[in-house]
Protein backbone atom coordinates (compact mmCIF):
# COMPACT_ATOMS: atom_id res chain seq x y z
CA UNK A 1 0.00 0.00 0.00
CA UNK A 2 1.49 3.30 -0.88
CA UNK A 3 1.93 6.34 1.43
CA UNK A 4 -0.96 8.69 1.73
CA UNK A 5 -0.36 12.63 0.84
CA UNK A 6 -2.57 14.40 3.32
CA UNK A 7 -2.66 18.06 4.27
CA UNK A 8 -4.62 20.89 5.80
CA UNK A 9 -5.83 24.50 4.05
CA UNK A 10 -4.98 27.10 7.12
CA UNK A 11 -6.76 30.07 6.43
CA UNK A 12 -8.73 33.32 7.92
CA UNK A 13 -12.24 32.58 7.05
CA UNK A 14 -14.27 36.12 7.07
CA UNK A 15 -17.33 35.82 8.95
CA UNK A 16 -20.12 35.96 6.25
CA UNK A 17 -18.03 36.27 3.28
CA UNK A 18 -18.81 33.33 1.21
CA UNK A 19 -17.39 34.04 -2.06
CA UNK A 20 -13.68 35.16 -0.71
CA UNK A 21 -13.39 31.98 1.71
CA UNK A 22 -14.47 30.31 -1.14
CA UNK A 23 -11.55 31.66 -3.31
CA UNK A 24 -8.81 31.14 -0.68
CA UNK A 25 -9.94 27.84 -0.22
CA UNK A 26 -10.04 26.57 -4.06
CA UNK A 27 -6.48 27.75 -4.56
CA UNK A 28 -5.16 26.21 -1.47
CA UNK A 29 -7.21 23.01 -2.36
CA UNK A 30 -5.40 23.68 -5.91
CA UNK A 31 -1.76 24.18 -4.57
CA UNK A 32 -2.03 21.04 -2.35
CA UNK A 33 -3.28 18.55 -5.62
CA UNK A 34 -0.77 20.27 -7.63
CA UNK A 35 1.85 18.85 -5.13
CA UNK A 36 0.17 15.06 -5.19
CA UNK A 37 -1.95 15.72 -2.18
CA UNK A 38 -4.24 13.26 -1.45
CA UNK A 39 -6.61 14.22 1.26
CA UNK A 40 -7.09 17.83 2.00
CA UNK A 41 -8.89 18.89 5.11
CA UNK A 42 -10.54 22.33 5.37
CA UNK A 43 -11.81 24.58 9.04
CA UNK A 44 -14.46 23.84 10.62
CA UNK A 45 -17.29 26.64 8.94
CA UNK A 46 -14.73 27.21 6.62
CA UNK A 47 -17.14 29.14 4.23
CA UNK A 48 -18.95 31.78 6.84
CA UNK A 49 -17.48 31.51 10.08
CA UNK A 50 -20.04 31.79 12.53
CA UNK A 51 -22.02 34.93 11.75
CA UNK A 52 -25.43 33.63 13.38
CA UNK A 53 -28.04 36.61 12.37
CA UNK A 54 -27.63 35.21 9.06
CA UNK A 55 -26.55 31.92 9.44
CA UNK A 56 -29.26 30.63 7.03
CA UNK A 57 -28.85 32.39 4.42
CA UNK A 58 -24.85 30.99 4.79
CA UNK A 59 -26.67 27.16 4.83
CA UNK A 60 -28.71 27.87 1.75
CA UNK A 61 -25.14 29.04 -0.01
CA UNK A 62 -23.90 24.96 0.95
CA UNK A 63 -25.18 22.91 -1.50
CA UNK A 64 -23.67 24.99 -4.52
CA UNK A 65 -20.65 25.02 -2.55
CA UNK A 66 -20.16 21.18 -2.46
CA UNK A 67 -20.82 20.99 -5.66
CA UNK A 68 -17.75 22.96 -6.65
CA UNK A 69 -16.18 20.89 -4.53
CA UNK A 70 -16.98 17.60 -5.52
CA UNK A 71 -15.82 18.81 -9.49
CA UNK A 72 -12.30 19.70 -7.98
CA UNK A 73 -12.15 16.68 -5.93
CA UNK A 74 -12.80 14.69 -9.58
CA UNK A 75 -10.61 16.48 -11.23
CA UNK A 76 -8.12 16.52 -8.81
CA UNK A 77 -8.82 12.96 -7.49
CA UNK A 78 -8.62 14.50 -3.75
CA UNK A 79 -10.31 13.49 -0.93
CA UNK A 80 -11.93 16.73 0.47
CA UNK A 81 -13.13 17.15 3.97
CA UNK A 82 -14.11 20.43 6.18
CA UNK A 83 -17.51 21.71 7.81
CA UNK A 84 -20.24 24.18 6.39
CA UNK A 85 -23.50 25.35 7.84
CA UNK A 86 -26.64 22.62 6.89
CA UNK A 87 -30.04 23.45 6.32
CA UNK A 88 -32.61 20.72 7.64
CA UNK A 89 -35.96 21.59 7.72
CA UNK A 90 -36.10 24.62 10.47
CA UNK A 91 -32.51 23.68 12.01
CA UNK A 92 -29.17 24.31 11.12
CA UNK A 93 -26.24 21.86 11.43
CA UNK A 94 -22.92 22.31 11.61
CA UNK A 95 -21.98 19.19 9.42
CA UNK A 96 -18.54 17.62 8.52
CA UNK A 97 -18.82 16.75 5.13
CA UNK A 98 -16.39 14.08 3.29
CA UNK A 99 -15.81 13.89 -0.80
CA UNK A 100 -14.13 11.36 -2.32
CA UNK A 101 -12.03 11.87 -5.09
CA UNK A 102 -14.53 10.09 -7.42
CA UNK A 103 -16.85 13.52 -6.77
CA UNK A 104 -19.34 12.06 -4.58
CA UNK A 105 -20.05 12.75 -0.96
CA UNK A 106 -19.11 9.70 0.63
CA UNK A 107 -20.22 10.56 3.69
CA UNK A 108 -21.49 13.08 6.58
CA UNK A 109 -21.50 14.13 10.28
CA UNK A 110 -23.35 16.56 12.25
CA UNK A 111 -21.43 17.92 15.41
CA UNK A 112 -22.55 15.95 18.18
CA UNK A 113 -20.76 17.89 21.23
CA UNK A 114 -22.43 22.02 20.62
CA UNK A 115 -20.17 24.60 22.68
CA UNK A 116 -22.45 25.83 25.19
CA UNK A 117 -19.69 28.57 26.18
CA UNK A 118 -20.01 30.09 23.19
CA UNK A 119 -23.91 29.39 23.08
CA UNK A 120 -23.75 26.69 19.86
CA UNK A 121 -26.81 24.84 20.93
CA UNK A 122 -28.80 28.45 20.29
CA UNK A 123 -28.10 28.32 17.11
CA UNK A 124 -26.89 24.55 15.91
CA UNK A 125 -29.12 21.25 16.11
CA UNK A 126 -27.40 18.58 17.62
CA UNK A 127 -25.97 15.83 15.96
CA UNK A 128 -27.00 12.29 17.01
CA UNK A 129 -24.79 9.80 15.37
CA UNK A 130 -21.01 9.28 14.29
CA UNK A 131 -19.68 6.96 11.38
CA UNK A 132 -16.45 5.55 9.51
CA UNK A 133 -16.62 6.16 5.66
CA UNK A 134 -15.35 3.88 3.20
CA UNK A 135 -12.87 6.51 0.37
CA UNK A 136 -10.54 5.39 -2.40
CA UNK A 137 -7.13 6.13 0.71
CA UNK A 138 -8.97 4.54 3.54
CA UNK A 139 -11.41 4.56 5.96
CA UNK A 140 -12.21 7.91 7.62
CA UNK A 141 -13.62 9.41 10.47
CA UNK A 142 -15.01 12.86 11.14
CA UNK A 143 -14.94 15.29 14.30
CA UNK A 144 -15.47 19.02 14.57
CA UNK A 145 -13.46 21.12 17.28
CA UNK A 146 -15.19 21.05 20.55
CA UNK A 147 -15.60 17.03 19.65
CA UNK A 148 -11.93 16.94 20.17
CA UNK A 149 -12.61 16.79 24.21
CA UNK A 150 -14.67 13.44 24.39
CA UNK A 151 -12.28 10.98 23.94
CA UNK A 152 -15.38 8.16 23.10
CA UNK A 153 -15.95 9.84 19.77
CA UNK A 154 -12.93 8.85 18.78
CA UNK A 155 -12.50 5.53 20.08
CA UNK A 156 -16.20 4.73 18.51
CA UNK A 157 -14.61 5.44 15.61
CA UNK A 158 -11.53 3.72 15.58
CA UNK A 159 -13.45 0.52 16.97
CA UNK A 160 -15.38 1.19 13.72
CA UNK A 161 -11.99 0.79 11.66
CA UNK A 162 -11.06 4.14 11.23
CA UNK A 163 -7.79 4.72 9.95
CA UNK A 164 -7.57 8.61 9.75
CA UNK A 165 -9.68 10.99 11.73
CA UNK A 166 -10.21 14.34 10.43
CA UNK A 167 -10.67 17.51 12.75
CA UNK A 168 -12.49 20.56 11.32
CA UNK A 169 -11.74 23.53 13.87
CA UNK A 170 -12.07 27.29 14.58
CA UNK A 171 -9.78 27.02 18.15
CA UNK A 172 -9.05 29.79 19.69
CA UNK A 173 -5.58 30.79 20.51
CA UNK A 174 -6.16 31.49 24.07
CA UNK A 175 -6.38 27.47 24.55
CA UNK A 176 -4.35 26.40 21.32
CA UNK A 177 -1.80 24.20 23.80
CA UNK A 178 -5.19 21.91 24.13
CA UNK A 179 -5.83 21.90 20.91
CA UNK A 180 -2.21 20.56 20.27
CA UNK A 181 -2.13 17.83 22.89
CA UNK A 182 -5.62 16.49 22.51
CA UNK A 183 -4.32 16.19 18.62
CA UNK A 184 -1.99 14.03 19.70
CA UNK A 185 -3.94 12.28 22.50
CA UNK A 186 -6.53 10.92 20.43
CA UNK A 187 -3.74 9.31 17.59
CA UNK A 188 -2.14 7.52 20.65
CA UNK A 189 -4.78 6.05 22.32
CA UNK A 190 -6.26 5.00 19.03
CA UNK A 191 -2.99 4.29 17.38
CA UNK A 192 -4.33 5.87 13.90
CA UNK A 193 -3.43 9.00 12.28
CA UNK A 194 -5.30 12.24 13.28
CA UNK A 195 -5.63 15.40 10.18
CA UNK A 196 -6.43 18.40 12.31
CA UNK A 197 -7.21 21.36 10.54
CA UNK A 198 -8.01 24.93 12.67
CA UNK A 199 -8.58 29.02 11.27
CA UNK A 200 -6.50 31.27 12.12
CA UNK A 201 -6.62 35.03 12.00
CA UNK A 202 -8.78 37.73 14.13
CA UNK A 203 -12.00 38.50 14.25
CA UNK A 204 -14.19 41.17 16.24
CA UNK A 205 -13.82 39.04 19.63
CA UNK A 206 -11.24 36.34 19.20
CA UNK A 207 -8.47 35.31 17.50
CA UNK A 208 -8.06 31.87 16.32
CA UNK A 209 -5.25 29.89 17.25
CA UNK A 210 -4.31 27.98 13.51
CA UNK A 211 -1.52 25.28 14.23
CA UNK A 212 -3.12 22.98 12.18
CA UNK A 213 -1.11 19.36 12.59
CA UNK A 214 -0.70 15.93 11.12
CA UNK A 215 -0.36 13.29 13.59
CA UNK A 216 1.11 10.03 13.64
CA UNK A 217 -0.16 6.83 14.85
CA UNK A 218 2.65 7.25 17.69
CA UNK A 219 1.91 10.46 18.36
CA UNK A 220 4.49 12.50 16.51
CA UNK A 221 4.06 15.35 15.12
CA UNK A 222 4.80 15.07 11.43
CA UNK A 223 3.47 18.41 10.12
CA UNK A 224 2.39 21.36 12.09
CA UNK A 225 1.35 25.09 10.93
CA UNK A 226 2.02 28.47 12.75
CA UNK A 227 -0.72 30.80 13.19
CA UNK A 228 -1.05 32.66 10.10
CA UNK A 229 -2.12 30.86 6.38
CA UNK A 230 -0.51 28.59 5.25
CA UNK A 231 -0.85 24.45 3.94
CA UNK A 232 0.82 21.56 5.52
CA UNK A 233 1.71 18.44 3.83
CA UNK A 234 3.10 15.33 5.18
CA UNK A 235 3.15 11.69 3.85
CA UNK A 236 1.31 8.80 6.05
CA UNK A 237 2.50 5.85 6.41
CA UNK A 238 -0.60 2.96 6.52
CA UNK A 239 1.97 0.33 7.59
CA UNK A 240 2.74 2.75 10.75
CA UNK A 241 -0.40 2.20 11.86
CA UNK A 242 -0.55 -1.58 11.47
CA UNK A 243 3.03 -2.14 13.09
CA UNK A 244 2.03 0.06 16.17
CA UNK A 245 -1.20 -2.12 16.55
CA UNK A 246 0.98 -5.06 16.23
CA UNK A 247 3.77 -3.95 18.99
CA UNK A 248 1.33 -2.41 21.58
CA UNK A 249 -1.72 -4.05 20.74
CA UNK A 250 -4.19 -1.96 23.03
CA UNK A 251 -7.51 -2.75 20.97
CA UNK A 252 -6.88 -6.85 21.76
CA UNK A 253 -6.00 -5.79 25.78
CA UNK A 254 -8.94 -3.66 26.33
CA UNK A 255 -11.55 -4.54 29.39
CA UNK A 256 -14.32 -2.86 27.77
CA UNK A 257 -16.98 -4.30 30.58
CA UNK A 258 -15.02 -2.52 32.89
CA UNK A 259 -15.14 0.24 31.54
CA UNK A 260 -19.21 0.11 30.50
CA UNK A 261 -20.19 -2.89 31.70
CA UNK A 262 -24.23 -1.55 30.43
CA UNK A 263 -22.35 -1.74 27.04
CA UNK A 264 -19.88 -5.09 27.33
CA UNK A 265 -21.67 -6.49 24.56
CA UNK A 266 -22.12 -3.41 22.41
CA UNK A 267 -17.82 -2.68 22.65
CA UNK A 268 -16.88 -5.89 22.47
CA UNK A 269 -14.35 -8.00 24.17
CA UNK A 270 -14.09 -11.36 26.27
CA UNK A 271 -16.22 -12.09 29.31
CA UNK A 272 -13.74 -10.50 32.57
CA UNK A 273 -14.32 -13.69 34.19
CA UNK A 274 -12.35 -15.97 31.57
CA UNK A 275 -9.39 -13.97 31.90
CA UNK A 276 -6.29 -15.06 33.44
CA UNK A 277 -5.48 -13.00 37.03
CA UNK A 278 -2.78 -13.14 39.60
CA UNK A 279 0.08 -15.60 39.09
CA UNK A 280 -2.31 -17.41 36.58
CA UNK A 281 -0.61 -14.30 33.96
CA UNK A 282 1.29 -16.00 31.45
CA UNK A 283 4.84 -14.52 31.39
Amino acid sequence: MRDIVAGCCQFSIKPGEVQRNCETAEGMLLELAAGKCRLAVLPEMWSCSFPYPVLREMAEKTPAILDRMCKIALDKRLVIVGSLPEAAGKTIFNTGYLIDSTGRIAGKYRKVHLFSLYNEQRHFGYGTSAQVFSTSIGKIGMMICYDLRFPELARKMALDGAEIICVSALWPLVRIEHWSLLLRARAIENQLFVVGCNGCGAEEKITWGGASAIISPLGTVLAQAGQDEQSIVRALNPFEMSDFRKTIPCFEDRVPEVYNPYNADICGGDDIASRPEGDDIPL
